[in-house]
């Protein structure tokens, strides 16, 4: 099975892909910690990408897709996955279809949420995150996430409608607790699996 989770920054879609992740057994692939892997490294890309991301400003299409296709090539991925964080734009997305060749996206989950839910949310994962004596993530503060949701919005939104014309796209209400969510996104992906033939799931 292989998927794709959308939703705006804080909505919740590490949360759900590790819990997908364990269900399936299939990795979750999310690019942001590909990009934090890469910052951590020191190297000239790192330092770059370190400064755009504190600055909330999307990386440009052609290098994450580049670190998207040399992470699906890795051999844990090859029978399923769940993108999390990637495609971001239609370009990503049409650069995914290139790298699926002889093989298709299973299902596209988008996780539906208001904007004065996510700045609570993120509010809320800065100071537990100060309190537990953790790092807090350079991404959560409100100016930040406004830059991103901006950037989610003109860019990312598109793709609800990409996927919802190919028949893809599932939306679940990401303002439910996370137990509910986690229930309805089971059932989603056990109807889907349920229609899919052994060839789908290559």
């Amino acid at each position: 099975m292989k998927l794709i989770l959308l939703g705006p920054p804080g909505a919740g879609k590490g949360t759900q892909a590790n819990r997908i992740s364990e269900r399936f057994g299939i990795p979750h692939l999310s690019t942001g910690d590909m990009l934090r892997a890469e910052i951590r490294s020191g190297t000239s890309l790192g330092n770059t990408l370190r400064a755009k991301i504190d600055a909330g400003i999307l990386i440009n299409d052609e290098t994450i897709s580049e670190i998207v296709a040399l992470r699906l090539n890795q051999p844990d991925a090859a029978s399923g996955f769940i993108l999390d964080g990637f495609p971001r734009t239609l370009a990503q997305a049409n650069a995914l279809d290139k790298m699926l060749i002889g093989s298709t996206i299973s299902a596209v989950v988008e996780l539906v949420v208001n904007e004065d839910v996510l700045s609570e949310r993120i509010r809320s994962r800065a100071a537990q995150a100060m309190s537990a004596g953790a790092e807090v993530r350079s991404d959560d503060n409100l100016s930040t996430l406004q830059v991103r949701l901006n950037a989610y919005y003109e860019a990312t939104r598109p793709l609800s409608r990409h996927y919802d014309m190919k028949g893809l796209l599932k939306q679940v209400n990401g303002l439910a607790s996370i137990e509910e969510v986690d229930k309805e996104i089971a059932s989603v992906l056990n109807s889907i699996l349920y229609r899919l033939t052994p060839g789908d799931l290559i």
